[in-house]
């Protein structure tokens, strides 16, 4: 969709992608606070959990979702960081297991650094996402700022019967991961000039990847949680699964998709800032931690695989669905939910 003439969106942004995020313990601080707010028995999914998305009860056993996710540019090329921005933000309906039903654009761009021409690529990535979603691009808002931001408001619906948590796993049940990790760290290779010819778009191909497997897994009895992997990284969101289901979570490290050559990039030091503002976060709660494994977990993802756990009776026919859905290669388990222990996360 590019060429050598066009703008290179990297070089007007200090973050990229999902790698944005405030890191888990600054935002825990933001988000203190002695509000009470009223009751609203409506609101089934809110701020007390830390989940992907908002849900509120419209009657006849089905809810709304509500979502939003922008940031700044993880790719060069325009109409490819409108998809992936587009995707990622679509993502957090299918994590709650719902169907998108329409989305309205958060734009902010240096008007006066970058061409207009190349925020409208933006939009029209945008679209070509949503058209694959099955959804309108349906409006949206634009300011005039410093570096360029993109995203969506989705608003999507569930049965709610099959809404799925973040918070709701059980001692037992496996844990299963439905993208490769690693997409942080080639993209810090590209940004550097690091990037091996083999693996040119290998990133962006998987961060423009719809998780609509989402919507199907929610139908499954046996799912018991499910959330995306983003910005905190594998580790990250692992963590908020257990934390919020007062549980403990056991991986195995040789059992997760990786990208190929992660260790040659670690070994040039292309690994994201965020990674280490993540780990800063997790230091107390994971044990069996080595460097390689430090930077691969807490790795940021932009619009990542779900993270769903699984009863283990169901282990066949969530499997099934996998491989009929074409993720055959990520039809086995990389860890199992364990009672509450010493620390959240053990890494074998």
């Amino acid at each position: 969709m590019t060429d050598d003439k066009k703008v290179k969106l990297t070089q007007f942004s200090h973050g990229a992608g999902c790698g944005c995020k405030i890191a888990p313990g600054v935002l825990d601080e933001i988000l203190k606070s002695n509000f009470t707010a009223p009751p609203n028995d409506k609101l089934i999914v809110g701020n007390s959990t830390k989940d992907d998305a908002a849900v509120y009860d419209i009657g006849g056993g089905q809810g709304i979702i509500s979502t939003t996710d922008f940031f700044m540019p993880i790719v060069d090329d325009a109409f490819d960081f409108g998809k992936i921005a587009s995707a990622n933000a679509i993502s957090d309906v299918y994590a709650m297991g719902g169907r998108p039903l329409l989305a309205i654009a958060i734009l902010g761009w240096p008007i006066n650094k970058i061409p207009v021409k190349t925020a409208q690529e933006v939009i029209e990535g945008a679209r070509a996402i949503c058209a694959e979603a099955g959804i309108p691009l349906a409006g949206g808002h634009s300011i005039d700022s410093p570096e360029p931001i993109f995203g969506l408001a989705v608003t999507g619906i569930i049965d709610l019967k099959n809404l799925k948590k973040n918070s709701s796993a059980a001692t037992g049940d496996l844990i299963y991961l439905t993208k490769k990790i690693g997409v942080g760290i080639l993209a810090t290779a590209e940004k550097r000039g690091l990037l091996k010819e083999e693996h040119i778009g290998v990133a962006a191909k998987q961060m423009m990847q719809l998780n609509k497997l989402g919507e199907k897994a929610g139908t499954l009895k046996g799912v018991s949680a499910m959330t995306d992997v983003t910005g905190f990284g594998l580790l990250g969101h692992l963590i908020e699964m257990a934390e919020g289901a007062g549980l403990s979570a056991e991986i195995n490290y040789a059992a997760i998709p990786f990208i190929d050559d992660l260790n040659y990039y670690i070994s040039q030091k292309c690994m994201p800032g965020s990674s280490a503002r993540n780990w800063s976060s997790y230091d107390p709660k994971v044990s069996g931690i080595t460097e390689e494994t430090l930077f691969t977990l807490c790795d940021p993802q932009t619009n990542g695989g779900l993270l769903i756990t699984v009863n283990p009776n169901s282990k066949e026919e969530f499997e099934k669905l996998l491989v009929d859905e074409g993720y055959k290669n990520f039809a086995k388990p990389i860890g199992v939910m364990k009672s509450k222990g010493e620390k959240t996360v053990v890494v074998l």
